[in-house]
């Protein structure tokens, strides 16, 4: 494997370029394939069954474009998929479940409030993690039900979207929480919605960076960092192409003038 080899990232929908962002931020030399898997979001209400096809699907189609490293880039996916993954693919896999041991660990009030998918909440992972994490802190958990959908239209003042993202945040702010993990990686997105609806202290959370961070590391213990000074990043999605470049212009403007970045559509 070549560490001029991209990295992999994929998510159902346009959710997971909020980690993809962390990972290019970060990582600057490398080069990048994302799948915006938006066909088929969200994968949230779908079954373990089918969860699990559908990554297979995508890190297969990443593996023959070249990827040294696959990032799944969804809770869902991750929780209920990524064991799957490393038992039948001989390439490493970085997840992302919602960070819930820093948020119940660093709680003052004992309220913290977790907004997630389905999938997410009911799989064994996240059960397992928050069983361990969070003796002693009371837990509000809510579905966001309905939200990956709106986000993937890709208009993110919508009155519709604030006023279901405020019935899910309200029951937790009246329990008094002090942090709100995201647990979808979608969520990022709402935060400047969030910060509207929230009191000052409540801190948000979410695994962009942690991300990031790991998958360095992972690719430096195997040696397969690029030090490039240029980098490529192809986007692709099976959806509405418009609104990934929407979502994408004002990181656009951020990045090197030495990055290249191409958004286009295909099937997969």
């Amino acid at each position: 494997m070549s560490n001029k080899d991209v990295i992999g990232v994929f998510d159902s929908g346009i959710g997971g370029t909020s980690i993809w962002k962390e990972i290019v931020t970060r990582l600057p030399g490398e080069n990048t394939i994302y799948l915006a898997d938006s066909i088929n979001a969200p994968y949230g209400a779908k079954s373990k069954e089918d969860i699990i096809a559908l990554s297979v699907k995508n890190t297969e189609k990443l593996i023959n474009l070249g990827a040294k490293i696959i990032v799944v880039a969804c809770n869902t996916a991750t929780t209920n998929a990524i064991d799957y993954l490393r038992e039948h693919y001989n390439i490493p896999f970085i997840g992302i479940e919602p960070a819930i041991k820093p948020a119940a660990v660093q709680s003052q009030s004992k309220a913290i409030g977790i907004l997630a998918t389905k999938g997410t909440l009911n799989s064994a992972l996240f059960q397992t993690t928050s069983e361990r994490w969070t003796q002693g802190v009371d837990v509000i958990e809510v579905i966001g039900e309905g939200l990956v959908p709106l986000i993937e239209q890709g208009d993110l003042e919508n009155l519709e979207l604030y006023n279901l993202l405020e019935s899910y945040i309200q029951p937790m702010v009246e329990k008094n929480i002090d942090y709100l993990v995201l647990g979808c990686s979608h969520y990022p997105y709402l935060i400047p919605l969030l910060k509207k609806m929230l009191p000052p202290h409540v801190a948000i959370i979410d695994s962009g960076l942690a991300v990031a961070r790991q998958t360095e590391a992972v690719l430096k213990g195997l040696n397969n960092l690029s030090g490039d000074v240029s980098s490529e990043h192809y986007l692709y999605t099976n959806g509405d192409v418009k609104v990934l470049k929407k979502v994408l212009l004002r990181f656009r403007e951020s990045v090197k003038p030495t990055t290249t970045i191409t958004i286009s559509h295909k099937d997969f």
